[in-house]
């Protein structure tokens, strides 16, 4: 399959996010007062591994986590407070989700990712 400029663009960008996620989850994770929102933290960070490993497969690229987002979340946790910083997180990943919507077509291994951004939108939604 031949994948355009654009499409291999949006693909890494994709990919770096998904793994960007996986420290930034994992760090709070390890920040939160509640073990059931740990819980659910460290389940999204090994998920969101998952995804970067399905665009690794379409991209053929090896990508390193970038660490800002896992400095930056727990402060935000301690600045803003839960109810705040989950709502952004959540609204971050139906935002992904709608981000994969259009490539699904194109590339349907995409459609079990953009699910589980929908559901990892409602698992920290569901944490408030």
């Amino acid at each position: 399959m031949q994948i355009s400029d654009q499409e291999m663009k949006f693909l890494l960008q994709s990919q770096q996010g998904e793994l960007d996620a996986v420290p930034m989850y994992q760090a709070l994770a390890a920040k939160v007062k509640d073990p059931k929102d740990a819980e659910t933290f460290r389940k999204l960070a090994a998920e969101e591994g998952h995804h970067a490993a399905v665009l690794k497969q379409l991209t053929n690229t090896m990508l390193k986590p970038k660490k800002a987002k896992s400095i930056i979340m727990p402060l935000l946790y301690k600045f803003l407070g839960k109810k705040r910083l989950y709502a952004i997180i959540s609204q971050g990943e139906y935002k992904a989700a709608e981000r994969y919507a259009p490539m699904v077509a194109r590339f349907p291994t995409l459609e079990s990712v953009m699910n589980d951004e929908k559901r990892h939108g409602d698992m920290v939604k569901d944490l408030l």
